[in-house]
């Protein structure tokens, strides 16, 4: 099964686990063109997060929902900062603790915890959907978020259930330094340099476009998809992408939304001609 894709160069975004993503394609021989979106880094202002994590130690969460493994990860930092790691992961053993998909559920498994469910769709309609079936009335639930998105409706709708909904954001994004390495990536497509784009996560599709709008380099980027298939690892995705009238050329098969599943199809389309540079 190695070096199923020698030869052959993707480009990556990187943003919080693509690390690993890296990996797992070089093992499969592939030529990694990474791409840094943006930086993370500690929210500015560890005033709130550590209030947040003090009252839910004092009186420990109904429901637990956390949006990224990074969220959780990120408050671990400061839980271990101030002192109270195992007042902290005592107090989240007894909430019911919600996913929104696996990487979430990863970073609790890595503090000696389970989520109860993990949201069939890995977005914030997802985790609704998921807590509509719930009875959440008179439930205090903690909510992690994450950056540069308008949780609002999440949030109304959990209130609307009757929940008193308690959010903490701890990390921000820092993503002006990695403009110019996007125009590059950019350049790389349309100048039919790239075998794939391997997408995981909207916010990908999201950044390409603003930067691409903000340089006026749009056509330049719509140019290069057209030229590139492009590999997305779910719906949230793909939808996305559709949004932007993009398409989705590589699919995991068996509804599998993962790393591995994304690069087995990958894998599968992209070995039905040579590599691009190979070629020329």
């Amino acid at each position: 099964m190695a070096d199923r894709l020698n030869g052959y160069r993707i480009l990556i975004l990187e943003t919080r686990e693509e690390a690993q993503f890296s990996r797992l394609l070089a093992e499969q021989g592939a030529d990694v063109l990474q791409c840094p979106m943006f930086t993370i880094h500690d929210a500015p202002d560890p005033a709130p997060i550590e209030a947040w994590i003090r009252r839910s130690i004092d009186k420990p969460f109904d429901d637990l929902v956390l949006m990224t493994g990074e969220g959780l990860r990120r408050l671990m930092k400061v839980v271990r900062r101030i002192g109270v790691e195992p007042e902290f992961i005592a107090a989240l053993g007894t909430a019911r603790k919600f996913a929104r998909g696996p990487k979430p559920g990863r970073a609790l498994r890595e503090i000696g915890l389970e989520p109860q469910i993990t949201t069939e769709k890995p977005t914030s309609e997802g985790v609704a959907e998921m807590l509509s079936r719930l009875d959440l009335k008179g439930h205090r639930l903690g909510l992690q978020l994450y950056p540069d998105k308008d949780h609002s409706v999440l949030i109304n709708a959990i209130t609307a259930q009757g929940a008193e909904v308690d959010t903490v954001l701890p990390y921000v994004y820092d993503a002006q330094a990695a403009d110019a390495n996007i125009v590059t990536a950019i350049d790389e497509m349309a100048e039919g340099c790239i075998d794939a784009i391997a997408l995981t996560n909207l916010g990908q599709i999201r950044r390409l476009v603003e930067v691409a709008r903000a340089r006026g380099y749009e056509a330049r980027l719509r140019d290069g998809l057209a030229r590139t298939p492009i590999a997305s690892v779910g719906p949230a995705v793909s939808d996305e992408l559709k949004s932007h009238g993009l398409r989705t050329d590589i699919y995991p098969a068996n509804d599998a939304y993962f790393m591995k599943p994304l690069i087995s199809a990958m894998a599968t389309a992209l070995t039905k001609a040579p590599p691009r540079l190979a070629a020329r």
